[in-house]
């Protein structure tokens, strides 16, 4: 991980230079994002899928983010995310996971704060960012039996992950109308987690429209828990960006 973090590091001082907003720019927006979840959990050595055991549902998923960017060289933009994920279901265990069997209720809540520092590499009607990202990772797997005073087991993760940070976007001159894709990548010694997307998008004086598709993948062990999974759907987005 470390290289990883030397070798974006170097690339982004080899760009600051050349690579700064020509005005200042502040935007901010709200999606929707209708995910649904495979993969599973483990907890001391015992492993549950948490699509097909636990039947956890596909809901929806709130996600925020902002940025501001400024004309200064040298000193990199910011953009804070907030992603909150909550699912839940029931299902039936046939084998025991930790100190449960049986039927059972499960709650998984899942929350992601970013904050990155990027530069404009590129900045006209071709647009590419380039940073690093640290995200603060906060999930919780809860299932609990169903029968009267029943065992509760919890999978808790939690880490600040740095992460490497790539946006592009095309826009079609005079026309308000382009697509582009966001990344957020690190693997490193059997951890990994990937976020990212590809939209469209409409732009209309200060009003920002979007619709696309987000992947998140979650490979990620603290102690004796983890969490190993993906959410994948569409989503829709409106913002203001001055």
């Amino acid at each position: 991980m470390r290289k990883l973090i030397l070798a974006l590091g170097g690339s982004l001082v080899i760009v600051a230079p050349f690579a700064s907003a020509d005005i200042l720019g502040v935007g901010a927006n709200v999606s929707y994002w209708d995910s649904d979840l495979s993969g599973e959990a483990g907890k001391n050595n015992d492993f549950v899928d948490v699509e097909n055991d636990l039947d956890l549902d596909s809901d929806t998923n709130a996600n925020l983010s902002a940025y501001f960017e400024h004309p200064v060289p040298l000193l990199p933009n910011v953009r804070l995310n907030y992603t909150r994920i909550e699912q839940s279901g029931r299902g039936e265990l046939s084998t025991e996971f930790d100190v449960v069997n049986g039927p059972v209720d499960s709650d998984l809540d899942l929350d992601q704060f970013d904050v990155t520092l990027y530069y404009e590499v590129l900045d006209n009607w071709v647009n590419l960012d380039l940073g690093l990202t640290a995200r603060n990772l906060d999930g919780e797997l809860t299932v609990q039996e169903t029968a009267v005073g029943g065992q509760i087991s919890r999978t808790e993760v939690s880490g600040v992950v740095p992460m490497g940070y790539l946006a592009a976007r095309f826009d079609l001159p005079f026309s308000g109308v382009s697509v582009g894709g966001e990344a957020n990548v690190i693997s490193f010694d059997g951890d990994s987690v990937y976020d990212y997307n590809a939209y469209g998008q409409y732009q209309l004086s200060l009003l920002q429209l979007r619709a696309g598709y987000r992947q998140m993948n979650v490979d990620y062990e603290d102690g004796d828990d983890r969490l190993d999974i993906e959410l994948g759907g569409p989503f829709v987005s409106a913002g203001l960006t001055f």
